[in-house]
């Protein structure tokens, strides 16, 4: 069956599977015959555990994640996350931060609540990740964002650190949107609203060895090592986003695209919308995208019109189109087509060819 629905591209809350949302409608009263909505659920309770456990035990077979990493539901969103991350792992000493964007910007001022904070590169005005980091061996993590959802750079190959310094990856808008390779990472984060599930959530795997190391003034509910003794039990979870989560990643497990299947056919589809949306801009006499080919990021493409002047037209003419939250961020205004997992195919399809007909008739 087509959707009628219109095609959101906001980043985030952002668009989800419509399977999944018509499951959460249908169970909204009544959870499996519990008689109960999961958003009435005693967390303790059995119903709300079997939930639970599964989300964990299929999110950690989409991303092969190691057994020696806990994955732990949270709360705080990305933003966050940013705090709790040094009061776990900076035991007050020294973080070196890579910044490719806005995102990694604010990680690094707010680590310096806790730390010493160093810009080991900075992209600066630039468009491509740099390529000299002056990185110290005592610093207690090297901290990355590996997608800047609003500049639209992201790192497509994880870097290698050589000097043994757990690498922290804040993740949150391309989370399940392919593969980690987890042999590079000391601990990831990343909020739910982008390709996992609505806002409220936020999902932490950190290794086991990275645990035990919080600041005396980290809250206890926003202590890794509590949070893992507890199975991310400690307090009250986000209990209803773990639900639809969960309800994502059996969405995930069971998507086709390309003769592949899971976490293999989203990479691919979302590698093909990309290359799609890209090439329609790279092609353009009236849009921009000014990133370097070599980090484009796969689920945030921003781009410019040629005269600011038809930014609201543009707007506008969308939203009747039925192309939904394409304004870009006020930091760096034109615009942003957020692309994650849950936006088929086809409503690349259709900005694409929105973005033509638009320039037939206003370039």
């Amino acid at each position: 069956m087509t959707s009628s629905r219109p095609f959101n591209f906001a980043p985030g809350p952002a668009t989800l599977p419509e399977p999944v949302l018509r499951q959460v409608a249908a169970e909204m009263l009544d959870w499996q015959g519990s008689g109960m909505s999961v958003m009435e659920m005693s967390h303790r309770g059995k119903e709300f555990g079997a939930i639970l456990e599964r989300a964990e035990t299929d999110l950690r077979e989409l991303l092969a994640v190691p057994g020696n990493f806990r994955i732990l539901f949270m709360q705080g969103g990305g933003l966050g996350e940013n705090a709790v991350v040094p009061l776990n792992l900076s035991r007050g000493g020294k973080i070196d931060v890579v910044v490719t964007g806005s995102w990694s910007r604010k990680s690094a001022a707010e680590g310096r609540r806790y730390a010493d904070v160093q810009i080991a590169a900075d992209i600066g005005k630039g468009y491509a990740i740099p390529g000299d980091w002056a990185l110290r061996d005592d610093a207690a993590y090297v901290h990355i964002c590996t997608n800047e959802t609003i500049d639209g750079v992201e790192f497509h190959d994880l870097p290698l650190l050589t000097n043994g310094v757990p690498l922290v990856i804040d993740c949150s808008s391309h989370l399940l949107s392919r593969p980690i390779d987890w042999s590079r990472v000391g601990l990831a984060f990343g909020g739910a609203q982008k390709n996992i599930g609505p806002a409220g959530m936020t999902l932490v795997f950190v290794r086991d060895d990275l645990l035990g190391h919080a600041l005396d003034i980290c809250p206890s509910a926003f202590n890794y090592e509590t949070v893992a003794a507890n199975h991310s039990m400690y307090n009250t979870p986000p209990t209803f986003a773990i639900y639809v989560a969960g309800l994502v990643f059996q969405w995930v497990k069971a998507l086709e695209y390309a003769g592949k299947r899971g976490l293999a056919a989203v990479e691919q589809r979302n590698i093909d919308k990309a290359a799609l949306l890209y090439g329609a801009l790279d092609a353009s006499g009236l849009y921009e995208n000014r990133v370097d080919s070599s980090c484009r990021s796969r689920m945030n493409v921003p781009f410019l019109l040629r005269d600011d002047k038809l930014n609201e037209s543009f707007l506008t003419q969308a939203k009747a189109a039925g192309l939904l939250s394409l304004k870009g961020h006020k930091s760096v205004g034109g615009m942003r087509a957020s692309i994650y997992n849950a936006m088929p195919l086809e409503g690349v399809q259709a900005l694409v060819s929105f973005l033509k007909d638009f320039e037939s008739r206003h370039g």
